[in-house]
């Protein structure tokens, strides 16, 4: 998710599937930078595909991107209570 492009592309496919067609439609990439860009969520277990006529539509997949927040929220818990800590412990200055 630390490329600009595929946070875009996750903001286009969760207001709704897309083909990759679609997507490069909203972005500024080519096709085959959408494409692999894809193919990392994909294996990321972010955004999943399934096959419609000869297109592939590529949703997000919500166990990938439940997995991702929660690790998000550990690892900003985490930072927060350091930082409480940090501060906490901090003696007070005296002027």
């Amino acid at each position: 998710m630390g490329d600009p492009s595929r946070f875009a592309i996750v903001q286009c496919l969760a207001e709704r599937p897309r083909d990759v067609g679609e997507l490069a439609g909203q972005l500024p990439i080519t096709r085959q930078a959408v494409s692999q860009h894809l193919r990392v969520l994909k294996e990321a277990g972010l955004v999943s595909a399934e096959p419609v006529g000869t297109r592939r539509i590529y949703r997000l997949n919500p166990v990938g991107v439940a997995a991702l927040r929660d690790q998000l929220d550990t690892f900003w818990r985490r930072a927060l209570d350091g930082f409480q800590n940090t501060v906490e412990d901090k003696p007070e200055e005296k002027s």
